[in-house]
């Protein structure tokens, strides 16, 4: 099933849901159209329950470059822009399901913002990632909470304070990406480690993507808390029975 937005292309595929950036002549820049675009199908796709796994891409010579320069130098982007698109990202993060992107040409600011607040990364050795919010007089948005995160407050405000960017390579050693995939087959190298991860993608996985949400937030004995209640929720599902009688049989798991 495939869905046609101004500057999104949405297809839903079984338990998957595909997102692809479209806006390829300007690098997959986000205007106010593409932010409530996000907004809304982020939306969408949360509230899916069928939808186990999302991936995201972007057609063309980049993944995306983040906002429109262009509108925003001429005051078409207003601050709600910014309400949009981290409501968005964020839903991604929080979301029940699994999200993995596939990174090529360039991941800048909010693009860049959008692969940290996706679960698994992956990406070409000659991609260009950065935030480079800094030479606009802005703030990276919630970069600034994310990337640290990944690779330490140290890199983080190199990154950030001087807006450098780093390629696919580099990303990759200090953390930030957790796959680099091959530049001439990076698509059906992609679907690969798609396949391998959907083949754990119980609801013992997304829950532990919860747990991993606050592993830096939540002092020791509420996160045990958390995990009780989640590793109950975990053993009492459909998945865990499945995975129990997979085990039995010495079979692979057929998530329902």
């Amino acid at each position: 099933m495939a869905d046609n937005y101004e500057t999104l292309e949405y297809q839903k595929q079984g338990t998957r849901a595909r997102i692809t950036f479209n806006r390829p002549e300007i690098l997959n820049a986000v205007a106010m159209t593409g932010a409530h675009e996000m907004d809304a199908l982020a939306a969408r796709i949360a509230e899916d329950e069928e939808i186990r796994l999302v991936s995201i891409n972007g057609s063309g010579r980049a993944f995306s470059t983040g906002i429109d320069l262009r509108h925003l130098s001429t005051g078409q982007i207003d601050n709600s822009y910014f309400d949009l698109w981290d409501r968005a990202l964020r839903r991604f993060e929080t979301m029940d399901k699994l999200v993995l992107c596939l990174i090529h040409g360039y991941a800048l600011g909010g693009g860049l913002q959008l692969a940290l607040a996706s679960d698994i990364r992956v990406c070409t050795p000659s991609a260009k990632l950065g935030l480079p919010a800094i030479k606009e007089g802005l703030i990276p948005g919630l970069g600034t909470l994310r990337l640290a995160r990944y690779i330490g407050l140290g890199r983080a405000k190199r990154l950030i304070i001087t807006g450098e960017m780093i390629d696919g390579v580099e990303g990759e050693r200090i953390g930030m990406i957790d796959y680099l995939v091959s530049e001439d087959n990076a698509e059906a190298e992609f679907e690969e480690i798609i396949t391998r991860v959907s083949a754990v993608n119980s609801k013992g996985c997304r829950l532990s993507k919860q747990m991993l949400n606050n592993c830096y937030d939540l002092d020791f004995e509420t996160f045990f808390s958390l995990y009780k209640e989640h590793q109950f929720r975990a053993t009492s599902s459909d998945d865990f029975s499945e995975a129990m009688s997979a085990y039995r049989e010495k079979r692979l798991p057929n998530w329902s």
